[in-house]
Protein backbone atom coordinates (compact mmCIF):
# COMPACT_ATOMS: atom_id res chain seq x y z
CA UNK A 1 0.00 0.00 0.00
CA UNK A 2 1.33 3.55 -1.15
CA UNK A 3 1.34 6.38 1.56
CA UNK A 4 0.16 9.63 -0.14
CA UNK A 5 0.67 13.49 1.02
CA UNK A 6 -2.84 15.14 0.39
CA UNK A 7 -1.77 18.45 1.88
CA UNK A 8 0.78 20.37 4.24
CA UNK A 9 0.25 23.07 6.65
CA UNK A 10 2.19 25.64 8.66
CA UNK A 11 2.23 28.41 10.95
CA UNK A 12 4.37 31.68 9.91
CA UNK A 13 7.83 30.69 12.26
CA UNK A 14 8.14 33.81 14.64
CA UNK A 15 10.74 35.20 16.52
CA UNK A 16 11.81 32.51 19.33
CA UNK A 17 12.55 35.08 21.97
CA UNK A 18 10.04 37.45 24.07
CA UNK A 19 9.89 39.97 21.82
CA UNK A 20 8.39 37.37 19.02
CA UNK A 21 5.28 38.07 17.74
CA UNK A 22 4.15 34.41 18.73
CA UNK A 23 5.08 34.75 21.77
CA UNK A 24 1.91 35.57 24.12
CA UNK A 25 0.32 32.81 22.45
CA UNK A 26 0.62 28.52 23.61
CA UNK A 27 1.97 25.62 21.84
CA UNK A 28 -1.25 23.99 22.06
CA UNK A 29 -2.72 27.26 19.86
CA UNK A 30 0.03 26.73 17.33
CA UNK A 31 -1.06 23.24 16.85
CA UNK A 32 -4.56 23.40 16.58
CA UNK A 33 -3.92 26.32 14.23
CA UNK A 34 -2.57 23.83 11.52
CA UNK A 35 -4.94 20.61 12.25
CA UNK A 36 -7.93 22.68 12.42
CA UNK A 37 -6.95 23.72 8.80
CA UNK A 38 -5.97 20.48 7.29
CA UNK A 39 -10.05 19.53 7.66
CA UNK A 40 -11.44 23.16 6.43
CA UNK A 41 -8.80 23.12 3.31
CA UNK A 42 -9.25 19.74 2.32
CA UNK A 43 -13.46 19.74 2.92
CA UNK A 44 -13.19 15.99 5.20
CA UNK A 45 -14.50 15.08 8.74
CA UNK A 46 -11.59 15.81 11.13
CA UNK A 47 -13.02 12.55 12.53
CA UNK A 48 -12.35 10.21 9.73
CA UNK A 49 -8.55 10.50 11.14
CA UNK A 50 -6.85 7.68 12.63
CA UNK A 51 -4.16 9.15 14.63
CA UNK A 52 -2.23 12.71 15.39
CA UNK A 53 1.44 12.31 15.36
CA UNK A 54 3.35 15.45 16.54
CA UNK A 55 7.62 15.84 17.14
CA UNK A 56 8.55 18.41 20.13
CA UNK A 57 11.88 18.78 21.22
CA UNK A 58 11.24 19.88 24.62
CA UNK A 59 8.20 18.04 25.53
CA UNK A 60 8.20 19.81 29.15
CA UNK A 61 5.76 22.50 30.98
CA UNK A 62 3.18 23.89 27.85
CA UNK A 63 4.39 21.55 25.67
CA UNK A 64 4.09 18.75 28.10
CA UNK A 65 1.42 15.82 28.54
CA UNK A 66 0.69 14.52 24.85
CA UNK A 67 0.66 17.69 23.25
CA UNK A 68 -0.53 16.05 19.84
CA UNK A 69 -4.01 14.88 21.39
CA UNK A 70 -4.79 18.43 23.49
CA UNK A 71 -3.95 19.82 20.02
CA UNK A 72 -6.78 17.92 18.21
CA UNK A 73 -8.81 18.29 21.12
CA UNK A 74 -8.52 21.94 20.90
CA UNK A 75 -8.82 21.88 17.43
CA UNK A 76 -12.13 20.35 17.29
CA UNK A 77 -11.32 16.91 16.17
CA UNK A 78 -13.86 15.21 18.80
CA UNK A 79 -13.39 12.71 21.43
CA UNK A 80 -12.37 10.04 18.63
CA UNK A 81 -8.84 10.87 17.40
CA UNK A 82 -5.77 9.95 19.39
CA UNK A 83 -2.49 11.17 18.99
CA UNK A 84 1.24 10.52 20.74
CA UNK A 85 4.28 12.57 20.23
CA UNK A 86 8.19 11.54 18.94
CA UNK A 87 11.10 12.93 20.29
CA UNK A 88 13.97 12.49 17.82
CA UNK A 89 15.66 16.35 18.43
CA UNK A 90 15.83 18.17 15.38
CA UNK A 91 13.81 15.73 13.39
CA UNK A 92 11.23 15.07 15.22
CA UNK A 93 8.52 16.35 13.12
CA UNK A 94 10.07 14.60 10.02
CA UNK A 95 10.08 11.55 12.06
CA UNK A 96 6.35 11.62 12.80
CA UNK A 97 5.83 11.89 8.84
CA UNK A 98 7.64 9.08 8.20
CA UNK A 99 5.70 6.83 11.35
CA UNK A 100 2.48 7.59 9.43
CA UNK A 101 3.50 6.96 6.16
CA UNK A 102 4.67 3.29 7.97
CA UNK A 103 1.66 3.52 9.53
CA UNK A 104 -0.73 3.68 6.26
CA UNK A 105 1.85 1.62 4.08
CA UNK A 106 1.61 -1.68 6.69
CA UNK A 107 -2.77 -0.83 6.64
CA UNK A 108 -2.38 0.09 10.15
CA UNK A 109 -3.89 3.62 9.61
CA UNK A 110 -6.26 4.98 6.15
CA UNK A 111 -5.03 9.05 7.05
CA UNK A 112 -3.00 11.07 9.79
CA UNK A 113 -2.04 14.23 10.72
CA UNK A 114 1.88 14.19 11.24
CA UNK A 115 3.93 17.01 11.87
CA UNK A 116 4.99 19.23 14.98
CA UNK A 117 5.30 21.66 17.42
CA UNK A 118 7.96 24.15 19.52
CA UNK A 119 7.80 27.45 21.14
CA UNK A 120 11.40 28.27 21.70
CA UNK A 121 10.48 31.40 23.29
CA UNK A 122 8.62 30.11 25.64
CA UNK A 123 10.31 26.85 26.47
CA UNK A 124 13.98 27.17 25.43
CA UNK A 125 16.20 24.67 24.12
CA UNK A 126 17.87 22.38 26.98
CA UNK A 127 15.19 23.24 29.44
CA UNK A 128 14.03 19.62 29.83
CA UNK A 129 15.55 17.22 27.52
CA UNK A 130 18.13 16.17 30.54
CA UNK A 131 19.09 12.89 29.92
CA UNK A 132 22.98 11.41 30.55
CA UNK A 133 24.51 13.67 27.94
CA UNK A 134 23.65 16.60 30.81
CA UNK A 135 24.11 14.45 33.99
CA UNK A 136 26.03 11.57 33.24
CA UNK A 137 29.90 12.42 33.27
CA UNK A 138 30.95 8.89 32.46
CA UNK A 139 28.67 8.62 29.26
CA UNK A 140 30.10 11.91 28.16
CA UNK A 141 33.86 10.07 28.24
CA UNK A 142 32.03 7.07 26.28
CA UNK A 143 31.38 9.08 23.61
CA UNK A 144 32.99 12.40 23.61
CA UNK A 145 29.83 14.69 23.17
CA UNK A 146 29.86 18.41 21.84
CA UNK A 147 27.65 21.15 21.41
CA UNK A 148 26.45 21.47 18.56
CA UNK A 149 27.94 24.62 17.64
CA UNK A 150 31.27 22.88 18.95
CA UNK A 151 30.85 20.23 16.40
CA UNK A 152 29.60 22.21 13.47
CA UNK A 153 32.76 24.31 13.77
CA UNK A 154 34.60 20.62 13.99
CA UNK A 155 32.72 20.06 10.58
CA UNK A 156 34.22 23.48 9.22
CA UNK A 157 37.78 22.03 10.18
CA UNK A 158 37.89 19.06 9.43
CA UNK A 159 36.35 20.34 5.34
CA UNK A 160 38.05 23.10 5.38
CA UNK A 161 35.72 25.30 5.00
CA UNK A 162 36.62 28.97 6.36
CA UNK A 163 34.37 32.00 7.98
CA UNK A 164 34.19 33.52 4.19
CA UNK A 165 32.75 29.91 3.02
CA UNK A 166 29.71 29.68 6.16
CA UNK A 167 29.08 33.38 5.75
CA UNK A 168 28.26 33.22 1.72
CA UNK A 169 26.40 30.15 1.88
CA UNK A 170 24.62 32.09 5.18
CA UNK A 171 23.70 34.91 2.71
CA UNK A 172 22.58 33.29 0.09
CA UNK A 173 20.05 31.62 2.29
CA UNK A 174 18.94 35.22 3.49
CA UNK A 175 18.72 36.01 -0.23
CA UNK A 176 16.83 33.07 -1.54
CA UNK A 177 14.43 33.17 1.73
CA UNK A 178 13.29 37.06 1.10
CA UNK A 179 12.82 36.12 -2.46
CA UNK A 180 10.86 33.48 -2.08
CA UNK A 181 8.65 35.40 0.83
CA UNK A 182 8.34 38.47 -1.77
CA UNK A 183 7.23 36.15 -4.62
CA UNK A 184 4.50 34.70 -2.62
CA UNK A 185 5.91 30.99 -2.79
CA UNK A 186 5.68 30.19 0.48
CA UNK A 187 1.91 31.54 0.72
CA UNK A 188 0.38 28.07 -0.13
CA UNK A 189 1.33 26.18 2.96
CA UNK A 190 0.97 29.51 5.35
CA UNK A 191 -1.78 29.54 7.88
CA UNK A 192 -1.70 32.91 9.38
CA UNK A 193 -2.15 33.03 13.28
CA UNK A 194 -4.82 34.54 15.42
CA UNK A 195 -5.34 35.05 18.80
CA UNK A 196 -8.22 33.72 20.69
CA UNK A 197 -10.08 37.13 20.16
CA UNK A 198 -9.41 36.67 16.07
CA UNK A 199 -6.28 39.48 16.35
CA UNK A 200 -3.78 38.70 13.84
CA UNK A 201 -0.51 37.87 15.15
CA UNK A 202 1.30 36.79 12.92
CA UNK A 203 1.19 36.28 8.53
CA UNK A 204 4.66 36.09 7.49
CA UNK A 205 7.99 34.46 8.43
CA UNK A 206 9.47 37.31 10.48
CA UNK A 207 13.15 36.02 10.95
CA UNK A 208 14.16 36.92 7.79
CA UNK A 209 16.56 39.64 6.83
CA UNK A 210 17.06 40.37 3.02
CA UNK A 211 19.63 42.60 3.96
CA UNK A 212 22.02 40.66 4.86
CA UNK A 213 24.94 39.97 2.88
CA UNK A 214 28.95 38.60 3.41
CA UNK A 215 30.21 41.33 4.38
CA UNK A 216 27.54 42.43 7.29
CA UNK A 217 27.99 38.52 7.99
CA UNK A 218 31.68 39.21 8.77
CA UNK A 219 31.08 41.56 11.51
CA UNK A 220 29.82 38.56 13.82
CA UNK A 221 32.30 37.10 16.28
CA UNK A 222 32.18 33.35 16.64
CA UNK A 223 29.71 32.12 19.36
CA UNK A 224 30.98 28.66 20.12
CA UNK A 225 35.28 29.94 20.85
CA UNK A 226 34.40 30.71 24.43
CA UNK A 227 32.41 27.36 25.14
CA UNK A 228 34.95 25.19 22.85
CA UNK A 229 37.84 26.81 24.50
CA UNK A 230 37.21 27.34 28.44
CA UNK A 231 34.65 24.51 28.89
CA UNK A 232 36.99 22.24 27.46
CA UNK A 233 35.57 21.07 24.39
CA UNK A 234 38.15 21.94 21.99
CA UNK A 235 40.12 19.42 23.91
CA UNK A 236 37.62 16.57 23.34
CA UNK A 237 37.65 16.98 19.49
CA UNK A 238 41.20 17.40 19.63
CA UNK A 239 41.48 14.09 21.44
CA UNK A 240 39.18 12.17 18.87
CA UNK A 241 40.58 13.91 15.82
CA UNK A 242 44.48 13.98 16.65
CA UNK A 243 44.60 15.12 13.06
CA UNK A 244 43.51 18.72 13.59
CA UNK A 245 45.79 20.65 15.55
CA UNK A 246 42.81 23.50 16.61
CA UNK A 247 39.07 24.12 15.82
CA UNK A 248 38.62 26.73 13.65
CA UNK A 249 35.57 28.65 15.04
CA UNK A 250 33.64 29.69 12.21
CA UNK A 251 29.90 30.02 13.38
CA UNK A 252 27.77 32.69 14.62
CA UNK A 253 24.45 33.92 15.24
CA UNK A 254 24.05 34.89 11.54
CA UNK A 255 25.14 31.31 9.89
CA UNK A 256 23.75 29.29 12.32
CA UNK A 257 19.49 28.65 12.76
CA UNK A 258 17.10 31.38 14.24
CA UNK A 259 15.26 30.49 17.32
CA UNK A 260 11.72 30.01 16.05
CA UNK A 261 8.35 29.43 16.98
CA UNK A 262 6.25 27.33 15.17
CA UNK A 263 3.80 24.43 14.10
CA UNK A 264 3.41 22.11 11.23
CA UNK A 265 0.59 19.39 10.02
CA UNK A 266 1.20 17.21 6.79
CA UNK A 267 -2.26 14.95 6.13
CA UNK A 268 -0.62 11.73 5.16
CA UNK A 269 -3.09 8.77 4.05
CA UNK A 270 -4.22 5.97 1.59
CA UNK A 271 -5.77 5.95 -1.66
CA UNK A 272 -8.69 4.75 -0.16
CA UNK A 273 -9.15 8.04 2.31
CA UNK A 274 -8.35 10.07 -0.58
CA UNK A 275 -11.77 8.57 -2.62
CA UNK A 276 -13.46 8.74 0.32
CA UNK A 277 -12.44 12.16 1.00
CA UNK A 278 -12.65 13.30 -1.92
CA UNK A 279 -9.25 14.19 -1.97
CA UNK A 280 -6.86 14.32 -4.57
CA UNK A 281 -3.04 13.47 -3.56
CA UNK A 282 -0.16 15.71 -4.50
CA UNK A 283 2.80 13.33 -3.62
CA UNK A 284 3.58 10.35 -2.40
CA UNK A 285 6.31 8.61 0.11
CA UNK A 286 8.79 6.50 -1.55
CA UNK A 287 10.56 5.76 1.21
CA UNK A 288 12.16 6.61 4.71
CA UNK A 289 15.41 6.37 6.32
CA UNK A 290 17.45 7.40 9.54
CA UNK A 291 21.06 7.06 10.34
CA UNK A 292 23.53 7.66 13.31
CA UNK A 293 27.28 8.77 13.34
CA UNK A 294 30.10 9.75 15.58
CA UNK A 295 28.65 12.01 18.21
CA UNK A 296 31.32 14.38 18.82
CA UNK A 297 30.98 14.97 14.83
CA UNK A 298 27.33 15.23 15.53
CA UNK A 299 25.80 16.75 12.03
CA UNK A 300 26.86 14.79 9.58
CA UNK A 301 24.45 12.12 9.11
CA UNK A 302 22.03 13.45 6.94
CA UNK A 303 24.57 12.06 4.25
CA UNK A 304 24.42 8.10 5.17
CA UNK A 305 20.66 8.92 5.88
CA UNK A 306 20.03 10.07 2.82
CA UNK A 307 22.05 7.71 0.44
CA UNK A 308 20.31 4.75 2.66
CA UNK A 309 17.06 6.73 1.72
CA UNK A 310 17.80 6.65 -1.91
CA UNK A 311 18.66 2.95 -1.77
CA UNK A 312 15.35 1.38 -0.67
CA UNK A 313 13.36 4.06 -3.19
CA UNK A 314 15.55 2.28 -5.65
CA UNK A 315 16.62 6.15 -6.79
CA UNK A 316 20.34 7.71 -7.71
CA UNK A 317 20.92 10.73 -6.50
CA UNK A 318 20.56 12.49 -10.03
CA UNK A 319 16.88 11.38 -10.04
CA UNK A 320 16.04 13.90 -7.48
CA UNK A 321 14.88 17.16 -8.17
CA UNK A 322 15.15 19.26 -5.38
CA UNK A 323 16.75 18.51 -1.71
CA UNK A 324 15.55 19.95 1.68
CA UNK A 325 18.46 19.65 3.88
CA UNK A 326 17.93 21.26 7.38
CA UNK A 327 20.35 24.48 8.12
CA UNK A 328 21.21 23.59 11.18
CA UNK A 329 24.92 25.67 10.62
CA UNK A 330 26.02 26.30 7.53
CA UNK A 331 28.69 23.82 7.68
CA UNK A 332 26.10 21.08 8.19
CA UNK A 333 24.71 21.97 3.96
CA UNK A 334 28.12 22.63 2.74
CA UNK A 335 29.17 18.76 3.80
CA UNK A 336 26.28 17.31 2.37
CA UNK A 337 26.67 19.33 -0.75
CA UNK A 338 30.67 17.91 -0.99
CA UNK A 339 29.66 14.54 -0.11
CA UNK A 340 26.64 13.96 -2.01
CA UNK A 341 28.25 15.38 -5.38
CA UNK A 342 25.01 17.97 -5.27
CA UNK A 343 24.86 21.28 -6.67
CA UNK A 344 23.97 24.43 -4.53
CA UNK A 345 21.10 25.06 -7.32
CA UNK A 346 19.03 22.03 -6.28
CA UNK A 347 19.17 22.53 -2.18
CA UNK A 348 17.20 24.89 0.05
CA UNK A 349 16.31 26.78 -3.05
CA UNK A 350 13.27 28.73 -1.34
CA UNK A 351 16.14 29.62 1.76
CA UNK A 352 16.24 27.51 4.71
CA UNK A 353 16.60 28.02 8.45
CA UNK A 354 19.47 30.27 8.57
CA UNK A 355 17.13 32.53 7.53
CA UNK A 356 14.05 31.48 8.46
CA UNK A 357 14.41 29.81 11.84
CA UNK A 358 14.22 26.69 13.17
CA UNK A 359 11.44 25.18 15.55
CA UNK A 360 13.09 22.57 16.17
CA UNK A 361 9.87 20.07 16.72
CA UNK A 362 8.10 21.07 13.72
CA UNK A 363 10.37 22.02 11.40
CA UNK A 364 10.41 18.67 9.52
CA UNK A 365 6.85 19.39 8.92
CA UNK A 366 7.82 22.49 7.85
CA UNK A 367 10.58 21.57 4.86
CA UNK A 368 8.24 18.67 3.44
CA UNK A 369 5.44 21.51 2.64
CA UNK A 370 8.17 23.50 0.92
CA UNK A 371 9.55 20.61 -0.48
CA UNK A 372 6.05 20.05 -1.89
CA UNK A 373 5.39 23.35 -3.14
CA UNK A 374 8.34 23.82 -5.14
CA UNK A 375 8.18 20.69 -6.85
CA UNK A 376 4.81 22.00 -7.81
CA UNK A 377 5.91 25.36 -8.91
CA UNK A 378 8.93 24.17 -10.80
CA UNK A 379 6.71 21.18 -12.47
CA UNK A 380 9.42 18.71 -10.87
CA UNK A 381 9.00 14.99 -10.12
CA UNK A 382 10.96 14.07 -6.61
CA UNK A 383 12.36 15.83 -3.52
CA UNK A 384 15.17 14.86 -1.09
CA UNK A 385 14.50 16.19 3.10
CA UNK A 386 16.87 15.32 5.30
CA UNK A 387 17.35 16.86 8.69
CA UNK A 388 20.83 16.28 11.35
CA UNK A 389 19.53 15.75 14.97
CA UNK A 390 21.37 15.81 18.44
CA UNK A 391 23.72 12.67 19.75
CA UNK A 392 24.87 12.45 15.76
CA UNK A 393 21.68 10.95 13.49
CA UNK A 394 19.82 12.45 10.86
CA UNK A 395 16.40 11.07 9.24
CA UNK A 396 15.44 11.19 5.87
CA UNK A 397 12.74 11.39 3.55
CA UNK A 398 12.09 11.03 -0.56
CA UNK A 399 8.79 12.30 -1.63
CA UNK A 400 7.50 12.16 -6.00
CA UNK A 401 4.96 14.10 -6.66
CA UNK A 402 2.03 11.89 -8.29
Amino acid sequence: MQAYIYDAVRTPRGRGKANGSLHTLSPLELGATVLRELPRRGGFAAEALDEVIFGCVEAVDDQGANLARSAALAAGYGDTVPGFMVARFCGSALDAVNTAAAKVMAGQADAVVAGGVEMNSLVPMLVGTGGPSVSDVFFNDLVLQTPQGVAADLIATLEGFDRADVDAYAAASHQRAAQAQQAGWFDRSLVPVHDANGTLMLARDELVRPETTRQSLGALKPSFAESGEKLGFDATVRYRYAEIESVNHVHHAGNSSGIADGASAVLVGSQAFGTRAGLRPRARILATASAATDPCLMLTAPVPASQRCLQRAGLRIEDIDLFEVNEAFASVVLHFLRHMRVGHDKVNVAGGAIALGHPVGATGGMLIGTALDELERRDARRALVTMCTGLGMAVATVIERV
